[in-house]
């Protein structure tokens, strides 16, 4: 017995069919790597709101205090990753907060309208008396000025009685 012949339409379908499936179309169509998302980049501060407390103050020498600091962002999807930058300044005096030795820095992608949150921890005494708190972003040389009001800040050797915690998300 003898093959018949497939009839043309069947053939043709066939052959779309294949080069639909392998790819072997024209990708002139402007489309080629949709689907491929590029990564967000690093925050700017100047793309976010950043603001502190509420606090809960030390209210005498050698009381602990915390001051919460929210930042929310207002630009395009970003990343935060490390400790944040902070520094307590008050007429001649300038100092750096270090990072909380006990923590560790988690990178967070933030949406837009989407808030992170980070802590500074100070003891209360002599040493340094700040007026103003400057927050600055992993490896960003800029930072946000904000009034500090939570009384003098205790140090030791120059360094303050104070660290900063990393950065989490804030909210659910």
């Amino acid at each position: 017995m003898r093959p018949r012949p497939l009839p043309f339409t069947v053939l043709a379908l066939a052959g779309t069919l294949l080069l639909g499936a392998c790819g072997g179309g024209d990708d002139s169509d402007g489309d080629a790597g949709a689907g491929t998302v590029a990564a967000p980049g690093a925050c700017a501060i100047g793309d976010l709101t950043v603001e502190a407390g509420p606090a809960a103050e030390a209210p005498v020498a050698g009381d602990t205090g915390n001051v919460p600091v929210n930042l929310t962002n207002r630009g395009e999807e970003c990343v935060l990753d490390g400790f944040p930058g902070v520094r307590l300044e008050g007429g001649d005096t300038s100092v750096d907060v270090p990072a909380d030795e006990a923590a560790t820095a988690q990178q967070l992608t933030l949406a837009e309208n989407v808030t992170a949150t980070f802590t500074l921890t100070y003891v209360r005494g002599e040493g340094v008396d700040a007026d103003q708190l400057r927050v600055s972003l992993p490896g960003g040389d800029q930072g946000a000025g904000l009034p500090w009001s939570y009384g003098p800040v205790a140090a030791a050797g120059g360094a303050p009685e104070a660290s900063v915690s990393a950065f989490q998300q804030a909210g659910d």
